[in-house]
């Protein structure tokens, strides 16, 4: 036996334990680990370059540039708002279904993101009842279609990769809808064992925002209750402006009317969560000069304007902005926007116009801090095209009509063509990360087979190989991959197994349909802790939990869903 074989599993070893110990990100720790291999000419430039270009990464990253778009439409942003209710049984149901099945088609952490921040500000029930259950819902619910979470994409990318045809778009539909549905059963009986937890408000500035109520609007004619306006993600409803009258605080069964000023305090950056309230307008989007980069600006000690209000200043046509919303820190702020009169230290959001860099009244008036960027409304045309598109999208490539790969790769340039994204978007949500973390565990994939590691270890456990059955060989490798998806992440678990299975198989000569769905089952069941699935990390920090909050709710449900997959693997292809 030569050096290489004991370099390569060396660096494989070394791989797994700075995955496990060492706190770094995945893909810092993949790209060193495929320098190395380079560097001891295990692998060659050519390989990693041919991994580059691997069409199962294509594919999941259009998918995720995709995603993107879809994130800025009102969809999740609409549901989010009205699912809440006083009922926890309702609540529940209907969040686990919502979750559920939009996390088959869509981002399941894009899913749970748009989510967790009505949940934290529901009225009804303690947050920490329903954000571990919302992460398992969409882990779940991740396992159903081929889309549904990267894991499912990265293990076709390695069957790509194999020279097979890769996963059909249901081949994990029957396991993964018989394991979530069973799976959200037996979460609903167990989250009454959940800790009720106070949940700290969060540490963002909060900025004073108005918006006003059209005639048209949806608002119209029902109480702030039933217009659910007190789900609004990180945005608080604190005042009403009607006939020049203040009316403080606001209780639930006011009832909008049209031409209200409603003022919120909050986060800025969740504001797109009122611009997708129809016939609700933002002091600045009245204006026409609404951006997706906002400038921030505080108005210097010897300004001219200090003591004066907006709508007396003339403000849009003085400075070539309007403002968006002002923070006064140290002071609660009351009254319409353009009422409040100017200080010294006023921090303000400005949605500027082509000539505001150019003013010179500019640097006499404001600091010029940050820019902050919100999401930008998608118009009824883009806001349809893309749900719509995506639909066809996926309808196309579920029935075999076209591949997924074209099908996404048409609807992104149909996207960029039309607005809803465009090079800058795609340039900010290409997931570097992600690729650098597949991009390596291929190399290293490679690596492994082309220096004989598996053909070393295959050998060394052929003896217990030999004497078990092809299903308790797919134990084994679904018990690692779960284990290692609980220490690392549900990607590198998914990538750095699939070589294994594949080894397993040729030496037992036989089907690998069933092992590549285990390592994409076993990478997805992370239910024990919050570190091997990001949609897990959320709620993790949103619901200040402990770690053995995942632990006690858990563990049933990971027994369940394994036992589930593994006997309806073992039925569905005759192990």
């Amino acid at each position: 036996m030569t050096f290489l074989p004991f370099f390569v599993a060396g660096i494989f070893t070394l791989t797994i334990a700075a995955l496990v110990f060492s706190g770094k990100r995945p893909a810092t720790i993949f790209a060193i680990s495929t320098l190395a291999l380079i560097a001891g000419q295990a692998i060659s430039v050519e390989n990693v370059l041919h991994n580059l270009t691997n069409k199962g990464l294509i594919t999941l990253v259009l998918l995720l540039l995709v995603s993107a778009a879809i994130d800025k439409t009102s969809l999740m942003k609409r549901a989010g708002r009205t699912l809440l209710n006083p009922k926890y049984s309702t609540n529940y149901w209907k969040l686990f279904g919502v979750t559920f099945f939009s996390s088959a088609f869509l981002n399941n952490t894009a899913v749970v993101a748009s989510l967790t921040g009505p949940i934290k500000q529901n009225q009804y029930h303690p947050a920490s009842k329903l954000l571990l259950p919302l992460s398992y819902a969409a882990i779940l619910g991740g396992t159903v279609t081929l889309i549904g979470t990267s894991t499912n994409l990265i293990v076709d990318s390695f069957l790509v990769e194999a020279g097979l045809p890769g996963f059909n778009f249901w081949d994990f539909t029957l396991f993964g809808m018989s394991a979530g549905l069973v799976c959200g059963v037996l979460m609903y009986f167990l989250s009454r064992f959940l800790p009720e937890i106070d949940i700290q408000k969060e540490a963002y500035k909060c900025y004073f925002i108005e918006a006003k109520v059209s005639e048209d609007s949806e608002l119209v004619g029902k109480s702030v209750e039933q217009n659910h306006l007190r789900n609004l993600p990180e945005l608080f409803l604190v005042e009403i402006v009607r006939r020049k009258k203040l009316i403080s605080p606001v209780t639930p069964d006011m009832v909008i009317e049209s031409g209200d000023k409603l003022i919120f305090s909050g986060n800025i950056q969740k504001v797109d969560a009122l611009n997708h309230i129809k016939g609700l307008t933002l002091f600045a989007e009245s204006n026409g000069l609404l951006r997706e980069n906002l400038t921030e600006v505080v108005v210097t000690n010897r300004a001219p304007i200090i003591g004066q209000t907006l709508k007396k200043l003339g403000f849009r046509a003085m400075f070539d902005a309007a403002v968006v919303a002002i923070r006064r820190d140290g002071e609660q702020l009351s009254g319409k926007l353009g009422d409040i009169a100017l200080k010294s230290g006023d921090f303000l959001l400005l949605a500027t116009g082509s000539d505001f860099a150019s003013r010179n009244n500019i640097n006499k008036n404001f600091f010029v801090l940050s820019e902050q960027r919100i999401t930008r409304k998608l118009n009824p045309f883009q806001n349809t095209l893309t749900l719509g598109g995506f639909g066809i999208a996926i309808l196309l490539a579920a029935t075999s009509v076209i591949p997924l790969f074209t099908a996404l790769l048409f609807l992104l340039a149909v996207l960029t063509f039309t607005g809803v994204t465009n090079n800058a978007e795609i340039k900010r949500t290409l997931p570097v990360n992600l690729i650098m973390v597949i991009v390596g565990a291929l190399s290293l994939a490679t690596a492994l087979e082309s220096a004989g590691v598996i053909h070393y270890v295959m050998e060394s456990v052929h003896p217990i190989l030999s004497s078990i059955s092809p299903f308790w060989a797919l134990v084994g490798i679904y018990l690692l991959t779960l284990l290692l998806t609980e220490l690392v992440t549900n990607n590198a678990a998914a990538a750095l197994m699939f070589p294994f299975a594949l080894g397993v198989v040729n030496a037992l000569n036989t089907d690998l349909m069933p092992f590549a769905l285990a390592v994409a089952f076993g990478a997805s069941a992370s239910f024990l802790s919050p570190y091997g699935y990001q949609t897990n990390l959320l709620v993790f920090s949103a619901g200040n939990y402990r770690v053995k909050d995942f632990l006690q709710f858990g563990l049933p449900i990971s027994l369940t869903y394994s036992t589930i997959v593994l006997l309806m693997l073992k039925w569905a292809y005759g192990l």
